[in-house]
């Protein structure tokens, strides 16, 4: 009968890891989320363009395409807002694990999304019949974006994905800012069924909350930098 090593086990009774347990770097989620982001930024504007035909009256066409200029705005506001809190997020993130990965993934199939509904929204906006629809369509994919942002970071945060240098105060501070972005679509999706033009505008105002810079403790970063982590 073949000898045990000292600890009484060999290698292959050892047991696997769970897929729970097991534990990622973060630089290939960085990496595939920005060029996520940065397609879906660029599409949009892609979806803007001026009748064929509206040579003779050109400087017209070009007003009349207001509505798009407004969703183009809103939506690139607002992709910019979901890239700086995934980038605030990352920046805190240890490791990852299987579950914030797929929380990714849907994040990212959200804002991969997202260039649809800014055109329907464009297109409605002068349609009395269609413009509540596109609306609210619209607004249910922003506020999908920021919940599964906030998603991604709560599931961060119970997982103890964080890095062990993130002060309480900064992860605090994230939590907070990412709350009214969620109550502010909510409110404004509402709006949208009776007056859709305000709500767009209410979309707007709320993404550029979520563009001011968030606020630091006084002590700073002491000149540290970027977090410390585990190697990958």
């Amino acid at each position: 009968m073949p000898d045990q090593t000292a600890a009484g086990t060999s290698p292959d009774d050892e047991t696997p890891p769970t897929a729970d347990a097991q534990q990622y770097g973060t630089t290939r989620l960085e990496a595939f989320s920005d060029g996520v982001f940065a397609i879906a930024i660029t599409l949009l504007v892609l979806e803007i363009s001026v009748p064929a035909g509206s040579e003779d009256h050109l400087l017209q066409a070009v007003l009349d395409q207001w509505p798009s200029y407004l969703g183009y705005l809103v939506s690139f506001a607002t992709i910019g807002a979901i890239w700086l809190g995934h980038n605030a997020i990352t920046h805190y993130l240890d490791h990852t694990d299987v579950w914030l990965l797929r929380l990714n993934l849907l994040l990212l199939f959200a804002v991969a999304f997202l260039p649809f509904p800014t055109r329907l929204m464009a297109e409605s906006m002068a349609v009395t019949s269609a413009e509540r629809v596109a609306a609210t369509l619209y607004g249910v994919t922003l506020l999908a974006c920021v919940l599964l942002l906030s998603a991604l970071w709560l599931h961060a945060r119970r997982a103890d994905l964080l890095s062990t240098s993130a002060r309480s105060l900064e992860i605090a501070t994230l939590t907070r800012r990412l709350t009214p972005g969620v109550a502010g679509y909510v409110v404004m999706i509402l709006v949208g069924l009776l007056a859709p033009l305000a709500a767009v505008v209410g979309y707007l105002l709320v993404s550029l909350f979520l563009l001011i810079p968030l606020r630091r403790d006084a002590r700073g970063d002491g000149g540290r930098g970027r977090l410390p982590r585990r190697a990958r």
